[in-house]
């Protein structure tokens, strides 16, 4: 009778066992980022299945790293192997630079196809702040692009913090972000950036309020939420460039918030102000960014051009800024590190200069229009 027991409750444990085994596999298969030796971004367009990689000009597209970021227990595999193919290296050497790959789920009951589309432009220097990118986000996201004078192709997709101010759950529509994209710019549309309250969520995380920006660079949202140290480093900003930078100018508006707050406290004789700035540095691996804590600090710092604080006045009519780029830590550009993509260049707007850190004044709203980087060859 007993063994008859611990024989019925054996095999119950193991259907038990078996049953949990079979539910823990993941089904999901889908690529939901991807990183590099030599990428500046991807934008993944999931009902498409469509992966835009955007890598530095001048890149090996013969032997691209590409590190895909996949579903717990999912797999990926490059549906035809070209020469060079090794590891996490792909070969993008072809007439679209384009190639397919298929992401097997855990449970193995799926197997999408993505389309990979490697793409290297350079990175544009007229910014006139009119398109958007097609997403299914449910904020704006603006980008750029040209041809240039010698009929190289320019593309840069701006960054902000919008993707973090989704979490807070107080934009009921995409105009209720701090970035957006409106009319009634210096020339056709602009963008507007305004600082907003971050709401209940916010006030958890003790982060109070979220400056309206838009930079070049990355935001990561996982680091966004880690504290205020955290949220310093997820702003990171930077693209590789070949030219140097001489001047920034373009065309502003600018309106104060009634209300200045210090970690959600307000604070008494306190106006609030915008900030433009625009950095160059050196940076010899690809993977190495500046970010909110040392973006003006850094010693590997070659160039910085910022609006002084008795320059950003308001104004409820465009008015021109220009900057010169100053060069700092007694740096100037080596040619060869130049030609070679050793330097990165950065363009930061944003509506409280202190909002990084949580200080600003709820309303504060800064307008730009057709930015311009004056450069030339070295």
């Amino acid at each position: 009778m007993k063994i008859k027991t611990l024989t019925s409750c054996f095999f119950l444990a193991f259907a038990i066992s078996s049953c949990i085994q079979d539910e823990a596999l993941n089904s999901e298969a889908a690529i939901d980022g991807c990183t590099g030796a030599d990428v500046q971004l991807a934008n993944i367009n999931a009902k498409d299945r469509t992966v835009n990689v955007y890598v530095n000009n001048g890149a090996d597209l013969t032997k691209q790293e590409l590190l895909f970021t996949l579903p717990e227990g999912a797999t990926i595999k490059a549906n035809e192997v070209k020469e060079g193919d090794t590891g996490n290296y792909y070969n993008f050497n072809l007439d679209d630079n384009t190639r397919t790959f298929t992401v097997t789920s855990e449970d193995g009951k799926f197997s999408p196809i993505y389309k990979v589309n490697l793409k290297a432009p350079a990175l544009p220097t007229s910014y006139h702040f009119d398109k958007l990118v097609t997403t299914e986000e449910p904020y704006h996201i603006l980008y750029e692009e040209s041809t240039s004078s010698n009929g190289a192709w320019e593309y840069l997709q701006w960054s902000s913090g919008n993707p973090g101010y989704k979490l807070t759950f107080m934009a009921n529509s995409e105009t209720d972000y701090p970035t957006v994209l409106v009319d009634g710019g210096y020339e056709k549309k602009c963008v507007k950036l305004e600082t907003r309250d971050t709401g209940s969520f916010g006030s958890m995380v003790k982060m109070y309020i979220a400056a309206g920006n838009l930079f070049i660079g990355n935001f990561d949202v996982g680091k966004a939420l880690s504290g205020a140290t955290g949220a310093l480093k997820a702003t990171t900003f930077g693209f590789q460039f070949y030219k140097r930078p001489v001047t920034l100018r373009g065309y502003y508006k600018y309106k104060a918030g009634s209300v200045y707050t210090d970690q959600g406290k307000p604070q008494e004789g306190i106006k609030d102000r915008f900030d433009i700035y625009a950095i160059m540095y050196e940076a010899d691996e690809n993977s190495f960014m500046l970010d909110g804590t040392n973006a003006k600090t850094s010693d590997k710092l070659v160039y910085l051009a910022q609006i002084k604080a008795e320059d950003a006045l308001e104004t409820d009519t465009w008015t021109e800024f220009r900057l010169s780029f100053e060069t700092k830590n007694g740096k100037e550009l080596d040619k060869q590190k130049l030609q070679n993509g050793k330097y990165k260049l950065g363009i930061i707007f944003s509506s409280s200069v202190d909002g990084d850190r949580f200080k600003g004044a709820v309303g504060s709203t800064l307008y730009i229009d057709e930015v311009e980087l004056v450069c030339e060859e070295l």
